[in-house]
């Protein structure tokens, strides 16, 4: 099968009704025609912009729904449709208002914490939380068909395929072309070779994008999750029902955090690391280890492991090809946060092609692109960077763990850091607790060296 520029054949896309009137008005006020200068040539009447989107999770998901609202022609390619990336499933608040997220795709509303030091001290965090605040916990395998069906009740053609090619232009005006394999065809386990011409290809399939080495991107850190789902007993299940865990500590990782997060029916047991990745299940084996007073007598239903970014690769955009969520590195450090991210560069990126195409009717360059990379760094650089320095300072060894959980304790910590997660924003503090969270950050950090040192002469 050949898609080409007078048609997409034998690729019918899905018809979906749920997407709600206040999500279609929203979108409608998103794609509201701008008049900007257009760099590229005015397209020939009666065709649109094409582009391909290159991964069906939340950032492919959400780039594809802003274009295809916005009036360009637009292929959302995912090869595994009920995908269940091993990932912790967290989103913050102003994710559920801003990309309009119904709330039966959250399993549940978390809204207490407890943070568990290397010598098992634990610290309740969540008390400065308002009744209507909480974290969802989502299974991915939920959000990303819905964020999947929406794209493709929008107007874009979602394929069920793998991209396994991708020809880049021979001339400025030349398209792409993604080689892929087709597997509509469900009796059969074996995908048809296809081919599809486009203007643009957003890659969005992950740390090993695909689209990220055909671009020569450039390669980056990365860390292994490895995560386990788990059906514990109904009475465990009970605690667990608006809880997560997090603990911290050289057994459970060198670099990172284990977790325990809950799900519809079930938990999510996993850990993360980047500078020991053989040893990762030995990692979880101390996380399941450290849990197992309240996940004793549960079943293993899943196992699951993925490679996750720790930085932004060198290159994000190459001409007419750019890069979104894990492909183009947009996972937080200290917290491993990415959905969120993921998500909003995906429609900031898409954002950007509509505007400067102007709702498809223009080709875009590279420079058009580019306005989106300049807003996403203009907008979570600091973030980025701070979490990095975090991670750093923190997770270093045992006695900086124990004086990360200490500081958890604070009211003041844990109001600023709740702030900042749902609602996205950097939040003034108050000067007087911001000298007090300074000092006691500090007098922390020297028991933790003292600790430090103290341990290495007795070894």
């Amino acid at each position: 099968m050949r898609a080409t520029r007078s048609g997409f054949v034998g690729v019918q896309p899905n018809s979906w009704t749920t997407a709600t009137t206040a999500h279609n008005a929203t979108l409608r006020t998103r794609a509201t025609r701008v008049e900007v200068a257009a760099t590229g040539a005015k397209l020939p009447e009666g065709r649109k912009l094409r582009v391909a989107v290159i991964g069906g999770g939340p950032s492919g998901a959400c780039a594809a729904e802003t274009l295809a609202k916005g009036g360009v022609e637009t292929y959302l390619i995912e090869r595994k449709l009920d995908n269940c990336k091993p990932c912790g499933g967290a989103i913050p608040l102003c994710m559920v208002d801003e990309f309009d997220l119904p709330t039966d795709i959250i399993d549940r509303k978390v809204t207490k914490m407890k943070m568990i030091s290397p010598s098992n001290r634990e610290v309740d965090v969540g008390k400065t939380l308002s009744e209507k605040e909480y974290i969802g916990m989502c299974r991915r395998e939920v959000m990303d068909d819905f964020l999947r069906k929406r794209a493709d009740a929008m107007g874009a053609t979602v394929v069920n395929g793998l991209m396994t090619k991708l020809d880049l232009p021979t001339s400025k005006d030349a398209p792409y072309v993604v080689h892929y394999s087709d597997y509509s065809d469900k009796s059969s386990k074996v995908g048809k070779p296809s081919t599809l011409e486009v203007d643009v290809v957003i890659g969005a399939d992950g740390a090993n994008s695909r689209v990220a080495k055909a671009i020569d991107a450039g390669e980056y850190d990365y860390a292994i999750a490895f995560q386990e789902r788990i059906r514990i007993p109904d009475d465990k299940m009970e605690y667990y029902k608006n809880l997560a865990e997090m603990y911290v500590g050289d057994d459970v990782s060198p670099d990172f955090y284990g977790w325990v997060f809950p799900k519809y029916d079930h938990v999510a047991v996993g850990t993360g690391t980047v500078v020991n990745k053989t040893a990762i299940k030995d990692y979880q084996a101390a996380t399941r280890a450290r849990s197992s007073k309240r996940c004793e007598g549960g079943k293993i239903i899943r196992v699951e492991a993925h490679p996750i970014p720790e930085h932004p690769r060198p290159r994000r955009v190459k001409e007419r090809a750019t890069l979104v969520g894990d492909a183009a590195g947009y996972v937080t450090k200290c917290s491993g946060e990415g959905i969120y991210f993921a998500a909003k560069s995906g429609r900031m990126c898409a954002e950007a092609i509509v505007e400067k195409s102007r709702q498809g009717q223009y080709m875009v360059e590279e420079a058009d692109l580019r306005t989106y990379l300049d807003k996403w760094d203009k907008k979570y650089w600091a973030t980025y960077k701070v979490l990095d320095i975090l991670q750093k300072v923190f997770y270093r060894s045992n006695p900086a763990r124990e004086a990360f959980v200490e500081m958890c304790d604070d009211d003041y910590v844990q109001k600023m850091t709740f702030d900042s997660y749902l609602y996205k924003t950097v939040v003034p503090g108050n000067p007087m607790d911001d000298l007090k969270l300074a000092v006691n950050t500090i007098g922390s950090l020297v028991r933790s060296n003292a600790l430090r040192k103290a341990a290495a002469a007795k070894a």
